[in-house]
């Protein structure tokens, strides 16, 4: 399964990923506004790899084929007041 993954140039860290290249009937309108201009990254076969960076392999594959294109969205980021609170409340 061949996939090909475009990065946003307004939201770092996102990715979208399509089953053919230039071919972006299958994502809404609105998600590409807000994306922008998708800009190639790679094609890659997913066939053969076993996972992936940033996005759960299985995942990526079943969203491809059940609409037609995946969203890879950045990490939340560290909540270090949170983190902090825990480390207080275990001392």
């Amino acid at each position: 399964m061949l996939t090909v993954i475009y990065k946003s140039p307004r939201k770092e860290q996102t990715y979208l990923y399509l089953l053919k290249r230039d071919d972006f009937s299958s994502v809404p309108k609105a998600l590409l506004e807000t994306f922008g201009k998708p800009q190639l990254v790679t094609v890659l076969d997913l066939t053969k790899r076993s996972h992936l960076a940033g996005a759960d392999l299985e995942k990526v594959k079943t969203m491809l084929n059940e609409q037609g294109f995946y969203l890879q969205l950045p990490p939340p980021p560290e909540d270090l007041l949170a983190e902090h609170k825990d480390w207080l409340a275990k001392k």
